[in-house]
């Protein structure tokens, strides 16, 4: 199983104080099976929203269509 810390939306970029992150659709190419999400959400204006967002685009990357 592969864990994948600093995720980041695509639009959280620049990154903060991270050197290495990924978008959520680079972290599954490059083989997470899990991904690990913190500040975006929890420093999100909504955070539930942000989740949301989230979660859509994971949808998306599994999506027949390739996402």
């Amino acid at each position: 199983m592969v864990v994948t810390p600093g995720i980041r939306p695509v639009e959280n970029k620049p990154v903060d104080d991270q050197k290495r992150t990924v978008d959520v659709a680079q972290a599954f190419r490059n083989g997470a099976d899990y991904i690990v999400v913190g500040r975006p959400i929890r420093q999100a204006a909504n955070p539930s929203e942000a989740a949301i967002k989230l979660q859509q685009t994971i949808r998306e990357v599994f999506s027949p269509s390739g996402g």
